[in-house]
């Protein structure tokens, strides 16, 4: 299988998406295409919610997707806040767009982990958000007209992509125990450049729920039909995505 994944910074977490592909049976083939503009753009909320929204616009996407080395099985825009940030319908319209140009399954980080909520029936979630507080609500609101509930957020502002690739492991763990709640199906961690392959198993079993990652549910999503797997956390022990049409477009 052959995964065309459209990013928005290069070299921030590439290596973690590839690191996640080699651990999975059968391992994927990988291939990155970069989406022109530019998201770090200060710490005003306005300008980063228009940066990422700018950046995600259905003809920016296509562009990019034809700069792909090879036509991939599936595409998916591998980015959380420049697809949530355009909300539910903004979001199926860009895996539409890219459906259509590509000819191939489309989706993205953000429609991933609704499909991934579904697949676990987890209705209530905790946001572990690397974001500033007014993109950690836009991500609340997208959720929520998929009908998933924020029970608790926390909203780390923690600046670019290349500052949070640099993240290590205990921070990431961190953020995802502040962000815990008791009422919390699930534990959603959403930046696709933090390094998170080698917490997934780790994660669980501390919070004792799923943590879902950007990149894990960007690259099961992908997947689709690959069997369980172990050592990665239960989204992956769970197995096969069972598709909604909310979810992704073909």
């Amino acid at each position: 299988m052959r995964i065309g994944l459209l990013y928005p910074t290069r070299d921030c977490g590439e290596d973690d998406f590839a690191a996640l592909c080699r651990r999975l049976d059968p391992a994927p083939s990988l291939d990155f295409a970069y989406v022109e503009g530019d998201t770090d753009v200060g710490p005003d909320a306005a300008a980063q919610t228009a940066a990422v929204r700018a950046l995600g616009t259905p003809g920016r996407l296509t562009a990019a997707a034809d700069k792909l080395p090879a036509i991939p099985d599936v595409v998916s825009w591998a980015c959380s806040s420049c697809s949530f940030a355009h909300g539910l319908d903004g979001a199926r319209e860009q895996a539409r767009a890219l459906a259509e140009h590509v000819g191939v399954r489309a989706s993205s980080t953000s429609l991933a982990y609704l499909a991934a909520l579904d697949r676990l029936g987890a209705g209530r979630v905790a946001l572990a958000s690397v974001y500033h507080p007014d993109l950690t609500a836009a991500f609340a609101a997208f959720l929520a007209e998929a009908g998933v509930t924020t029970v608790h957020a926390v909203s780390a502002d923690a600046g670019s992509d290349r500052t949070l690739a640099a993240w290590g492991g205990h921070r990431i763990t961190e953020l995802a125990v502040a962000a815990d709640h008791a009422d919390a199906d699930a534990v959603l961690v959403p930046e696709t450049a933090l390094h998170t392959t080698p917490l997934l198993a780790g994660l669980d079993e501390r919070l004792r729920k799923p943590v879902l990652t950007a990149t894990a549910v960007t690259v099961w999503d992908a997947m689709g039909s690959a069997p369980a797997q172990s050592g990665l956390g239960t989204l992956f022990s769970a197995g096969p995505s069972r598709r909604r049409r909310s979810s992704s477009s073909s």
